[in-house]
């Protein structure tokens, strides 16, 4: 075993911070099979009256989504949203991903889909193909009771307005891959012209703008529509599997771990030179995931695509505790920073990487699913800052990182605690010396996700192989040990 060297402490001083539930959102988009024969599809037997999957829904209750983007992603550069609403609808040519989109998924059942999970609707607007305009009619559609739109959702049996608060200017339009992509002369002026159309519809809305953690895009946008904006939309997929799916095995991944928290602090330092730092402007991390999506060829459309390649997203092996460390890592670099960071969506719920995988038969909660179940339910509202003392865990090519990750959380009047602890280390388990103002019992109850091995993963058939277990653990001279390859809880 490791020697204890590895110490949490209070920072002195320091008051608790409240963070936003939004951090634990997530994103859907029109790709392959996350909307239709995902969340939306009438032939399952699984299927609502309004051709909901149910196993969805309660899986998405279980860990509290609390706010869904939709609809994309890369596909919304092309799609007209009216396309998608009224009683006479026509299947449309998705020419970001080169397949015929059916459109009987669109605005209105996307809110009531949200309505029915419990979670607040976000809207990604057209910024490729679209206009200012076309943004701003689909405020009205969504949120008046008067005007063109407003009664044209009234006609398609939606007497009351939906009351879509959170809408985002664009979606990577900085990107050449992107339809519609936008230099940086065009895309302050674009999207300052758009929220000033936006907001003229609905006063209260919380605007977004597509935006990177590099200054040379970010500070251009923010100089032209910081006004506006409520938050800035930025986009994290650390291992890029775009052509080849070859995921990084554990180890490397675990390199990783560090680079969502230098992400953070450069757009920090983007708003803070931009004017709008200290929470006047707030980060969404709004697509976010350890394995970017496999669709060769994307961004070369002369080349065309593998569409079967884009099924090789739902290997059940790709989906270890690799992703669910780093994911837990990801959470709380976000959470550090909930003063900042307000929002973030898991990108994509289902298929794809998502944290769920459907079939005919069920669903499969993969490893990342049980990470969002334990910190909706078992941390607290309040983070408490801490101190870290951690050993480092070596990789490849000199690469290293600490070997511990965590925070504490803490209720409201500090009677309860709960601590999330990441080992990275595939093989060791680790000693953690806890220094709290709190006299902690001998025994800590707990919950621990880790399963055999680093590559333990859950597939059909073996859907409970990685799974949170309850554990009862032991204080020995102020230091718990805990398990390798584990996200931990623990509560006192």
């Amino acid at each position: 075993m490791a020697h204890a060297q590895n110490t949490m402490n209070i920072v002195e001083g320091s008051s608790p911070i409240k963070y936003n539930n939004m951090i634990f959102g997530h994103f859907i988009e029109h790709f392959d099979t996350q909307i239709y024969g995902g969340i939306f599809d009438p032939n399952s037997k699984f299927a609502d009256e309004d051709g909901f999957r149910t196993d969805v829904i309660e899986a998405l209750k279980q860990i509290k989504v609390p706010i869904v983007r939709w609809p994309g992603g890369c596909f919304v550069s092309t799609y007209h949203w009216v396309d998608g609403v009224g009683p006479e609808r026509q299947p449309v040519y998705d020419k970001t991903w080169q397949v015929e989109d059916p459109n009987t998924f669109g605005t209105d059942e996307y809110i009531k889909w949200c309505r029915k999970v419990g979670c607040e609707p976000y809207i990604c607007t057209n910024a490729g193909t679209g206009t200012p305009e076309e943004m701003s009619d689909w405020v009205e559609y969504c949120n008046l009771t008067v005007g063109k739109w407003g009664r044209m959702r009234m006609a398609n049996g939606y007497a009351e307005p939906h009351n879509v608060k959170y809408w985002s200017v664009g979606n990577e339009n900085w990107g050449a891959h992107e339809l519609g992509a936008r230099t940086v002369q065009e895309w302050g002026p674009l999207v300052r012209e758009s929220a000033k159309l936006m907001l003229s519809v609905s006063k209260d809305l919380k605007l977004f703008a597509a935006a990177t953690s590099n200054k040379n895009w970010t500070l251009p946008l923010l100089r032209e529509a910081g006004r506006h904006l409520n938050y800035i939309s930025i986009h994290g997929y650390w291992d890029p599997l775009f052509h080849h799916n070859n995921p990084a095995p554990f180890i490397d991944c675990m390199m990783k771990t560090d680079a969502p928290e230098q992400d953070i602090q450069r757009t920090i330092g983007i708003l803070e030179e931009a004017g709008f730092g200290g929470g006047r402007i707030k980060i969404a991390y709004d697509e976010w995931n350890l394995r970017n999506w496999h669709h060769p060829w994307h961004g070369n459309f002369r080349r065309g695509f593998d569409l079967e390649a884009r099924r090789k997203n739902d290997i059940p092996s790709q989906y270890t505790m690799a992703d669910a460390l780093f994911s837990a890592c990801f959470l709380n670099a976000c959470l550090r920073h909930a003063d900042i960071v307000d929002i973030a969506c898991f990108s994509p719920i289902v298929n794809t990487r998502g944290a769920i995988f459907v079939h005919p038969e069920g669903i499969l909660k993969r490893t990342t699913f049980h990470v969002f179940d334990m910190y909706v339910n078992m941390l607290e509202d309040y983070v408490q800052p801490i101190d870290w003392n951690t050993e480092r865990l070596e990789g490849n090519k000199n690469a290293s990182t600490g070997v511990l990750d965590g925070i504490l959380t803490v209720n409201e009047d500090g009677t309860r605690h709960a601590l999330v602890v990441v080992n990275k280390d595939p093989k060791q388990s680790r000693k953690l010396t806890l220094a709290i103002n709190k006299k902690l019992p001998r025994r800590i109850e707990g919950k621990v996700l880790c399963g055999a091995s680093p590559d333990d993963y859950n597939e059909i058939g073996a859907e409970n192989r990685v799974t949170p277990e309850d554990r009862m653990f032991v204080l020995k001279d102020g230091s718990v040990e805990l398990p390798p390859h584990s996200l931990t809880v623990l509560r006192f």
